[in-house]
């Protein structure tokens, strides 16, 4: 299984069995993470190994199987290796021996394709020249961002590094900060975050954490509360929040006690604004309406976590849509960025989570082939508002570009 993760750049280094990957992917991190080996094979599996680079901070260096693995269980490993794609936000191609031709080029055209930034890198610059063939190859294929290197050599290295830092996407580390156009500071922010038995022991769910901070950067104010202790909050605390955020599960309940006047959301839905995809949420959830009896509906988890009685995803969401529709419908739920086993025609439509385990690239990812096929795709807090007729209420300061 393949863990979501929060916002940290995942930089893919990807090449043919002996390219030097595991050599070079130790030299950028500093120590030795990947086992070297001059046999052929040797990373059977994705390694992963978090550092820091200077201007983006923490990052997830993942060294892959060989691209021309011709072993035993070569295919398997090559399809683990592409499915890594899902997850990294900077592309590493390692080129040596002057080799480039058909695994290197479909490489470069899946990059292309989900629109990854990619650096080529010519390494074991101490050994082996790069020909005039290869030269030219790289030039007919508009390659520019290309590097040569020496995994031995530590000014190669950092330069290497500078390279990196410039091509790895901003969205992937810089942090939005999400109520900028709806709050200023001190503006009073009312939190409504429900305990129940899906609830961590002892601690609060991320989203919850992402916007107390993000509350607490727009120099504003957080009152955190109990559905349960709302209206007493709302009576005799402070009437007048500037925007009142619940856990989407409470909406039905929070909506009848909060006053039309003031702005009502869940985290979910803040979250999904962030993420990314917003505005195909915003146009597929009324799909909800045109639900039929059989279809087939995907929950994507960002998370892995054990179900409980009171899970959102997996028993909750499902029995309101089967209450709202009156339909017989069919749910599967997929966790973390596990393979999704039926193909993307047999769903009817996707409830995507909030989202807080993954970046805006792998949720995009995830989603993509499904909004390719034209179909429909919500989020959970969305979903929920859209059964409880607030859906307006809810989006309506996120209006659809």
């Amino acid at each position: 299984m393949i863990k979501g993760r929060e916002n940290k750049p995942h930089i893919g280094i990807f090449g043919r069995c002996n390219a030097g990957k595991s050599s070079l992917i130790n030299a950028i991190a500093g120590q030795s993470v990947s086992i070297v080996s001059e046999i052929a094979g040797t990373t059977t599996d994705s390694v992963k190994k978090t550092m820091e680079i200077k201007g983006i901070g923490a990052v997830v260096l993942i060294d892959t199987a060989g691209l021309d693995d011709t072993s035993l269980l070569g295919q398997q490993r090559i399809e683990r290796t592409m499915e890594t794609f899902a997850q990294i936000d900077l592309a590493i191609l390692i080129i040596t021996e002057n080799n480039f031709d058909l695994p290197e080029l479909k490489f470069i055209e899946q990059c292309k394709k989900l629109d990854i930034p990619y650096i080529v890198v010519g390494n074991k610059k101490d050994i082996f020249s790069l020909s005039d063939e290869i030269k030219n190859k790289l030039a007919t294929n508009k390659i520019n961002s290309f590097i040569e290197v020496s995994a031995f050599n530590k000014q190669d290295i950092e330069i290497l590094t500078e390279e990196i830092r410039k091509a790895v996407p901003a969205t992937s580390y810089q942090q939005k900060k999400i109520l900028d156009d709806i709050i200023t500071p001190r503006s009073v922010v009312l939190l409504v975050t429900p305990i129940d038995s899906s609830a961590p022991e002892g601690r609060m769910i991320l989203p919850q954490v992402q916007l107390i901070r993000n509350v607490l950067d727009n120099n504003s104010i957080n009152i955190v509360v109990k559905e349960t202790e709302l209206e007493y909050t709302l009576t005799n605390v402070y009437p007048h929040p500037a925007i009142v955020i619940t856990d989407s599960q409470a909406f039905e309940f929070v909506s009848r006690i909060v006053p039309e006047t003031i702005p009502l959301t869940s985290f979910s839905i803040i979250l999904a604004k962030v993420k990314g995809c917003f505005n195909q949420y915003l146009k597929g959830t009324p799909f909800i309406d045109k639900l039929q009896d059989n279809d087939r509906i995907l929950m994507l988890e960002s998370c892995s976590h054990q179900p409980t009685c009171e899970d959102i995803g997996r028993v909750k969401l499902p029995a309101w849509l089967k209450k709202y529709t009156g339909k017989s419908l069919t749910f599967d739920a997929v966790a973390g960025l596990s393979q999704i086993e039926r193909p993307v025609s047999d769903y009817a439509m996707v409830i995507q989570c909030g989202g807080c385990m993954v970046t805006h690239k792998q949720l995009t990812s995830r989603l993509f082939p499904f909004i390719e096929a034209n179909i429909p795709v919500s989020n959970y807090g969305l979903a929920i508002a859209y059964i409880n007729n607030i859906f307006y209420r809810a989006t309506s300061m996120f209006p659809i570009n």
